[in-house]
């Protein structure tokens, strides 16, 4: 990830994504969205989450809207992005949906925390079988 040196309004971090976009590319930006995800805002998401750090924010809670409700699993490559951009702690939130997902944020970014809220009010999966299986990977929880 390399400095941005373009006024901020400007500068979008581009970084390799495993999925291919609607334009067949692996790169992208994650744009700031607004009003649950309906309005685009020209921001970057490591830009307002670096720039929330310097006005004194003491930890980011990570939403991609993209993956809300999809139950696919966190957003793995903006977890990272937002966790190395930044020395706050940095929360996952959006798209889990199975208890391997949650093992999986942790083992392959710096996430501070995880959560999530419809698997369990849905009865999905039980708060208790995450814990289980963080336990068994040898993931602390609380």
């Amino acid at each position: 990830m390399g400095e941005c040196q373009k006024p901020l309004r400007k500068c979008k971090y581009l970084i390799r994504n495993n999925q291919l976009s609607i334009l067949r590319s692996r790169n992208c930006w994650y744009q700031c969205t607004v009003k649950g995800g309906r309005e685009g805002r020209d921001l970057d998401a490591l830009q307002l989450a670096q720039v929330c750090e310097k006005l004194g924010a003491g930890e980011i809670l990570l939403n991609c809207i993209d993956k809300d409700d999809t139950n696919s699993g966190f957003d793995i490559e903006l977890v990272k992005h937002i966790s190395e951009g930044v020395s706050i702690p940095v929360i996952a939130s959006s798209g889990a949906g199975k208890v391997e997902h949650f093992s999986e944020v942790f083992e392959k970014t710096d996430v501070e925390a995880a959560l999530a809220a419809g698997i369990f009010h849905r009865e999905e999966v039980s708060i208790e079988a995450v814990k289980e299986h963080m336990r068994e990977r040898g993931l602390e929880t609380r």
